[in-house]
């Protein structure tokens, strides 16, 4: 096992092993193993296996050695290796080369389709037990358990932790019986049929129509300009349980299959059991060709425009050439890095300009295959307010400089630091490298007919590719005169609203002179960590303890500055560096509305002293160095995943970013051009309308947690934004925390050096104003969208309460949620068809005492929405008033149990825990209890949580629907 150093594993684990004893007593009676409903034909044996590395035929890239690969004689591929990150757990991916383009037009949408019924019942399965089974073994559906369908391929997922021989064995039996023989008669496509609408119904409106439009307009004359993977209305109407065989027939052949497996496990197990099952997979019918996905066809019309009033303006253009299939050799990967180092310059350049006060606020260029349908150069626009033709004409006039000058050496250099850092933290990183992502890795590779190797073998293909000097300002030039040459030139606009001659501009602005346009390149100048403004000297250490069991360190300095060092060697090449500071939420005014929400995109950006964004992106380059911005409960968070070697530089930047914060007023404009931008968006769909409105409503109104309006937005100006922030930043306690692969006295002498050197801060804190929760309403709360009239969704909340003293029952309203979510499910999704993906949780603030809730939520057609309401008040009271059953208790704990362990082999999740441990002891205290409080929950302790909070006197409601259908909201 190479995922977690010995010490690590023996002094966390136990914390979250402690007193099962609750759950084991109430044991479920055995259950019969489910009668079989199908048999696909049994392997035979002895069966020869073909161990040929199949993924590198035409490669001269170094197989990755951790991967066992074999072919069975019926055609099916696999791929196995170990990884022990996290523990126990083994992750199989089950890719079928088969998406919506091999599709017919009445079939459009049956590969997604497939994927649902699949799940639903299978040889070995029958109706719903396949999520059942999985739950038993630790797996959480939708996270551990799921698939997905694109344009050329179905994957199957499952990550299985704590893995046994037995439940792997189990699970591959029920994964051949998926793919080789799902039920599929009319009952079971009738059944399903209602939750595939369901999904289709629930995506968002104004994004899907702008991706079908560009689909239309990029790829016109091709199939993927007319097959989204969910497929269209009349056709999922139309479908049956013979369709819907006759495609899986044709296409679900072990020829099309690929069994992948990354886990904790003897990969010679993992490979005989793929045999095992696998092997006696029988294709049906006669192998067709794939279907041609065609080519750009330069004779179909260049320009379109859309009105999508759910999204801002926006400019897409595509230079789009044919996709064919490339050796994956190490040439052709030199050459696509030199493309992607073309497109780094030019996005770079673009960039700057946006941050320079340019008519848009983003712009890029990309560079991809798409669907095996056409390689293609992307550029996408989004301008500030409507002027997206002068966008459009500076964007163009940028890429002309590049097309017509070589870009410098410095450039290029910036982009290869970058670069190098990226395949370089790979590399050292390799060794905590998720299972589950090499593979999904590997899934990927296999669809874009690509292969994996192993990060030091990308990294060495890429400095070989310095070394032979490739990447020059002549090499560069040439390769992004290259990649905006192509058979076919698209460009496609959004307008919010209608706008007269539309077409007729956009014509113009992709035919104007853009000469000179471009203006003088901007030249960055020269900084380094020399450039921050001094500190002073290293502050003094006033107390050191360590924590008993853990080994992590608590420190405090001279200045008040308090530290939390977690030495993680098992963190191999990760350091996670977090400072916590101030107050947070509860420092932010409860009476008046502020530009806090600004600090987003604005506060960071905003520079450090005399160092604008640009300096710190040079300061940078070629570093494992950020900084990120959050608002808790209790304090302001600056946070960065940094490395061994840069995290003392990191530590640096985040302290005089406290000490000495800059205040460029450019970030201030661009954050509130995109805070209009995006106002469009938000009545455009029911999800917009929440994401907009239901944070200040479940606050009862509080103006710390409401949307700014337009209005609001349109006051954000440098004096008000530094009017709040600078006390902000300067007052209030501050908490470093330093986890990962660091020694424990270096990373004490660095924060001594920084934050310890900062100058004392006023610690002291205002009483935080209480957060709050509205009052119960007899009615639902009604909020209307201008999206599709056969959108709503639906919202129930109770008052929970909040704070560390509490945090036992705060573990086991989790487990509350959990079941509610789960019983929600299966009967707002399951029996009824009523709603995709509806969920339940509970929100526990750790700063405060009072502000939890528990909240429900679904997206539902407005006929269903006192449904939602209905069935979510019959759960709640059932709970309240009966104990749940052991099985259905095992069902929801285990997997949360799993995914408890699974995430404490990551310092990010100790550090969440331990977040406010110097200010409080309290939290660290209560780690101790984490296994306990969550394993060790009974029926009882359920069924007095569901009494004690999911009372009907106390519940909110919210439906958001469409205008005009306001009545189908429903009370009780």
């Amino acid at each position: 096992m190479t995922s977690l150093s010995r010490a690590f594993r023996a002094s966390i684990l136990p914390f979250l092993l402690v007193s099962t004893s609750p759950l084991v007593a109430q044991q479920r009676a055995a259950r019969p193993r489910p009668v079989p409903v199908a048999t696909p034909a049994p392997a035979p044996a002895p069966v020869a296996v073909d161990t040929t590395a199949w993924l590198y035929k035409g490669s001269d890239i170094a197989p990755d050695p951790a991967w066992s690969f074999g072919t069975l004689p019926n055609g099916l591929r696999f791929a196995v290796r170990r990884n022990g990150v996290p523990p126990g757990q083994v992750s199989v991916r089950v890719a079928m080369d088969v998406g919506s383009l091999h599709e017919t037009d009445a079939e459009r949408g049956y590969a997604h389709f497939i994927e649902h019924l699949s799940f639903r019942s299978s040889a070995y399965v029958p109706d719903g037990e396949a999520k059942r089974v999985w739950q038993r073994l630790g797996a959480t559906f939708g996270s551990d358990s799921n698939a997905q369908t694109t344009p050329t391929q179905t994957l199957y997922k499952l990550d299985l932790p704590s893995a046994t021989e037995a439940g792997i064995d189990e699970s591959l039996h029920i994964l051949s019986g998926m793919m080789a023989a799902p039920v599929m008669t009319d009952a079971s496509v009738d059944a399903e049929r209602p939750i595939v609408l369901a999904e289709r119904r629930e995506q968002p409106g104004p994004q899907v129509r702008f991706q079908d439009a560009l689909r239309e307009t990029f790829f016109a004359g091709q199939r993927l300009a007319e097959r989204s993977p969910i497929g269209t209305e009349k056709t999922l109407l139309a479908a049956n349980g013979t369709a819907m065989k006759a495609f899986h027939d044709r296409w679900y052949r072990p020829s099309r299959a690929v069994v992948i497996i990354s886990g904790d496990m003897d990969p010679a197990l993992l490979s005989r059991l793929v045999v095992k099952h696998f092997a006696g997979w029988r294709p049906i019918g006669p192998d067709p060709a794939d279907p041609d996905f065609g080519k750009p066809d330069p004779a179909k019309p260049a320009t379109a425009t859309i009105v999508e009033p759910g999204l801002p303006s926006v400019v897409a253009m595509a230079v789009l050439r044919p996709w064919q299939f490339n050796a994956d050799t190490i040439v052709f990967n030199q050459k696509r890095m030199v493309d992607t180092i073309a497109t780094r310059v030019v996005s770079r350049r673009l960039e700057t300009r946006a941050r320079g006060g340019a008519p848009f606020l983003q712009a890029s260029i990309s560079l991809d295959d798409q669907e095996r349908s056409a390689n293609g150069t992307f550029t996408t626009i989004v301008p500030v307010g409507n002027q997206w033709d002068a966008a459009l004409r500076e964007v163009r006039a940028v890429v002309a400089d590049a097309l017509a000058k070589p870009p410098t050496q410095g450039e290029i250099d910036r982009e290869l630091a970058d670069y190098d850092t990226i395949l370089r933290t790979v590399v050292e990183t390799s060794r905590v490298e998720a299972g589950g992502k090499q593979a999904d890795d590997m899934a990927e590779a296999l669809d874009i007919r690509e292969t994996v190797t192993a990060p030091a073998t990308s990294y060495a293909i890429f400095k070989d590719a310095r070394t032979k000097g490739m990447f020059t300002p002549d090499t560069v030039l040439a390769s992004t005169r290259r990649i905006f040459q192509g058979d076919a030139t698209r460009a496609i606009v959004n307008t919010p609203t209608p706008e007269t001659g539309v077409a007729a501009k956009l014509d113009a602005a992709l035919k104007a002179d853009v000469t000179g346009l471009a203006g003088k390149r901007r030249v960055q100048a020269a900084v380094d960590f020399s450039s921050l403004p001094s500190l002073g000297q290293p502050g003094a250490v006033t107390g050191r303890t360590t924590m008993a069991g853990i080994g992590l360190e608590r420190v405090t300095f001279a200045n008040g500055v308090r530290l939390l060092v977690f030495s993680n060697p098992s963190e191999t090449g990760r350091v996670y560096v977090r400072t916590r500071f101030g107050g947070g939420y509860g420092a932010l005014p409860a009476d008046r509305p502020t530009p806090a929400w600004a600090a987003d995109n604005a506060l960071v950006a905003s520079g450090v002293g005399k160092l604008d964004q640009g300096d710190l992106e040079t300061l940078s380059a070629g570093r494992r160095i950020g900084l990120d911005f959050g608002i808790d409960d209790d304090a302001f968070l600056l946070g960065a995943m940094t490395s061994p070697a840069d995290y003392k530089d990191q530590l640096k930047l985040m302290a005089a970013k406290l000490a000495f914060p800059g205040w460029d007023p450019a970030p201030i404009a661009r954050a509130r051009a995109g805070a209009l931008a995006a106002q469009a968006g938000f009545s455009a769909s029911p999800s917009g309308v929440l994401g907009r409105d239901l944070e200040g409503l479940l606050r009862d109104g509080d103006p710390r947690f409401t949307t700014p309006t337009p209005q609001q937005i349109g006051e954000l100006n440098p004096k008000n934004f530094r009017k709040l922030w600078q006390p902000l930043l300067a007052t209030g306690p501050v908490e470093v925390m330093v986890f990962g692969d660091v020694k424990t006295d270096e990373a004490i002498a660095a924060v001594a050096a920084t934050f310890g050197a900062m100058k004392p801060r006023d610690g002291n804190l205002p009483p935080a104003p209480a957060m709050r929760f509205p009052a119960h309403v007899a009615t639902p709360v009604i909020r209307t969208h201008d999206g599709a009239d056969t959108q709503a969704a639906a919202v129930i909340a109770w008052p929970t309460a909040g704070g560390v003293a509490e945090i036992r029952t705060s573990r086991q309203l989790d487990v509350l949620a959990q079941l509610f979510s789960d019983r929600l499910f299966e009967r707002l999704r399951q029996a009824s068809g009523a709603s995709y993906s509806p969920s339940v949780q509970s929100q526990w603030p750790m700063g405060s005492t009072n502000g939890g809730r528990l909240v429900a939520i679904g997206q539902v057609a407005p006929e269903n929405v006192g449904l939602f309401f209905r069935l979510s008040r019959e759960i709640a009271a059932d709970l309240a008033k009966n104990p749940v059953g052991a099985d259905e208790l095992e069902r929801t704990i285990k997997p949360m149990g799993q995914q408890l362990m699974r995430a404490s082999t990551s310092s990010q999740f100790w550090m969440q825990q331990m977040g406010g441990g110097t200010v409080d002891p309290r939290r660290l205290s209560a780690i101790g209890t984490l296994g306990s409080d969550l394993m060790g929950t009974t029926p009882g302790d359920i069924q007095a949580l569901a009494a004690r909070y999911l009372r009907p006197e106390t519940d909110w409601t919210l439906a958001v629907l469409p205008k005009g259908k306001e009545a189908a909201a429903v009370a009780k």
